[in-house]
């Protein structure tokens, strides 16, 4: 298979859920309502995705991202609460507190900031402790899980005048998606004609070759990793603003179809290959995917083996692939 067709997969697999979707359920599926409402929803697994495409193409990965989107998501919500005059006791149990401007933009920063502490914890942890980034993530995984839990007895914070990310609109267009392709141009760009985007791609073809050429290998995977940790606070306040609340089980397995949608873009998972544009192709093939499921009235349940399927079928291609390009 040679780069063009590894390319061009990705887009012909989306064409075909679409295709499909389309025949089994013609009344609701290619509905504008429905469309709109898969770009909002494929806004936070992509801002997400960006992130991990660097980190796939270093070679490592990160099983954090969905705990680090509730913990994210309760400092933020916590702190707008704060920020508007809240006592903790109204706070923790739930009553309405007004929201102003700049609380909840303060909450919005100090949520970003919150995740680019978790990955940069996570990428200290994985470079100076000479950890596989599987274990460390594995790890936090559990972690960030536990505080969102710890903050407030497991109670969400409500907050329920921080809805512009979900329900706001410039020229029409919904403001989730905006930042999602803000997010897409810039971490394309990056990825693409950066001098840190070619230290990326070089650390994941060969650590030590991309070490003796010079590379701060172990400061260009911590910028990787809080970078990312950046991406997943952002995303958790769009969660946060859709639901009108910081849920503690927010991103519960959604680091799976971070990962698949990363995968299905062509990000190799032994490092070295992957592009933004696959990325945002795997991501609308799993929202896609999801939502054709949905509105077929399958399980949730069922949705995840599906999932769970087509990484197991892109990772065996990708493979097959590489041993006969070294053959």
């Amino acid at each position: 298979m040679n780069r063009f067709a590894k390319q061009l997969l990705p887009f012909c697999s989306l064409i075909f859920i679409i295709s499909l979707c389309t025949f089994l359920e013609p009344d609701n599926f290619l509905s504008a309502r429905n469309l709109v409402n898969v770009l909002c929803r494929s806004s936070i697994n992509g801002i997400m995705a960006a992130g991990m495409t660097y980190i796939i193409i270093t070679g490592g990965i990160d099983l954090s991202v969905g705990s680090m989107l509730a913990v994210c998501g309760m400092i933020g919500a916590a702190s707008m609460l704060y920020f508007s005059g809240g006592t903790w006791a109204d706070i923790s149990s739930g009553t309405y507190i007004h929201l102003s401007l700049l609380a909840m933009i303060a909450g919005t920063l100090i949520s970003i900031l919150a995740g680019a502490l978790c990955g940069f914890a996570n990428g200290m942890l994985i470079t100076k402790l000479k950890l596989a980034p599987f274990i460390v993530t594995l790890g936090t995984m559990s972690i960030f899980r536990g505080i969102s839990y710890i903050m407030n007895a497991g109670k969400p914070f409500a907050v329920s005048d921080y809805s512009w990310l979900d329900t706001g609109r410039v020229a029409g267009i919904p403001s989730s998606v905006i930042l999602l392709v803000i997010v897409m141009v810039a971490f394309w760009f990056l990825l693409k004609h950066t001098r840190f985007g070619r230290y990326t791609y070089a650390i994941g073809s060969n650590t030590q070759t991309a070490f003796h050429a010079g590379i701060n290998v172990n400061k260009t995977l911590v910028w990787i990793y809080t970078l990312t940790g950046a991406l997943v606070g952002l995303a958790s306040m769009i969660t946060v603003s859709r639901a009108s609340t910081a849920q503690p089980t927010a991103g519960i397995s959604l680091e799976l179809d971070i990962v698949a949608a990363c995968i299905i873009g062509g990000c190799a998972p032994s490092g070295g290959r992957g592009t933004m544009m696959g990325t945002i192709i795997g991501t609308l093939l799993i929202s896609f995917l999801r939502n054709g499921l949905t509105l077929l009235d399958i399980s949730t349940n069922v949705q995840l083996v599906v999932i769970g399927l087509i990484i197991i079928v892109a990772v065996t291609a990708d493979q097959i692939a590489t041993r006969r390009k070294a053959t």
